[in-house]
């Protein structure tokens, strides 16, 4: 299986979706225990929500699951959250803290990851945001993601259902920032936080560059709000998805509006 599923459009949104994939190879495979096997900490269905939601959007999918290696995590493997309990490049627990290997990588087997899957998803991410920039003049990276509402081991109390990360700011236009938090806060029946314990992965912070004309947002959203529970086998919500899908189509439709309006003047090379 290729590491990356790209779909090309010709709006200034481009999003990405580094966990949704469930593709594990079998010797990988056969070095986790029964509990990483399950694969629990996966962007469930996550794909399928956003599919159609803003027609010309461009799509990069990685296909490997996180367990693999974390597509949204430093290559370096520097901390997200330095002093927070987090999961790493590649992760040794799973977001409850538990072991999820029989036999865990070493470095070597890390390095090759990176090459083969790390790597590939991110120059494929890379190419199609300067693909996207050369068009319009600016392109905007809308990182896509969902986790468990409930999970002790990484943050107190329930999540709120729209979790919106810039890293305090600065991945973005303050005005992608605002119109996002706005609509994300007016959707009845929803909650919503700014830069919460969600700011923004390594993908946001790496690729969100203003003053070249790429901004990245990351948007967590609560599984809640789409499936049917957050248990195995996570079954996709079709009524949660109707509900929340106009709310994604909102906040897509204004970014790629706003692109029109902080768009350099030159505009792109069409």
């Amino acid at each position: 299986m290729t590491p990356v599923e790209l779909h090309r459009g010709d709006s200034p949104i481009v999003l990405g979706l580094p966990h949704t994939g469930t593709f594990v190879p079998d010797d990988i495979m056969a070095d986790l225990n029964a509990r990483g096997r399950g694969l629990d900490d996966t962007d469930w269905h996550i794909h399928t929500l956003y599919e159609g939601v803003l027609p010309g959007a461009t799509t990069v999918r990685a296909t490997f699951h996180r367990y693999v290696i974390d597509a949204n995590r430093d290559p370096s493997g520097a901390s997200l959250y330095p002093g927070q309990n987090t999961t790493g490049l590649v992760p040794l627990t799973d977001f409850d803290g538990h072991d999820i290997w029989d036999k865990a990588p070493d470095e070597a087997a890390i390095e090759a990851r990176r090459t083969a899957y790390h790597a590939p998803y991110h120059a494929a991410l890379r190419a199609e945001l300067e693909r996207v920039k050369g068009i319009h003049g600016i392109a905007i990276l809308y990182d896509c993601h969902s986790i468990r509402s409930n999970i002790p081991f990484l943050f107190d109390g329930t999540l709120p259902d729209f979790n919106t990360g810039t890293n305090l700011g600065t991945t973005c236009d303050p005005a992608i920032e605002a119109a996002t938090h706005a609509i994300c806060a007016a959707a009845e029946g929803y909650t919503s936080v700014l830069n919460g314990r969600f700011k923004g992965g390594w993908t946001t912070r790496h690729y969100g560059q203003p003053a070249d004309n790429i901004h990245a947002i990351q948007m967590e959203l609560a599984q809640s709000t789409y499936l049917t529970e957050e248990a195995a086998p996570w079954p996709y919500d079709e009524a949660k998805a109707a509900r929340l899908r106009p709310h994604l189509t909102d906040i897509l439709t204004k970014l790629a509006d706003l692109a029109e309006t902080l768009k350099p003047a030159s505009g792109g090379t069409k």
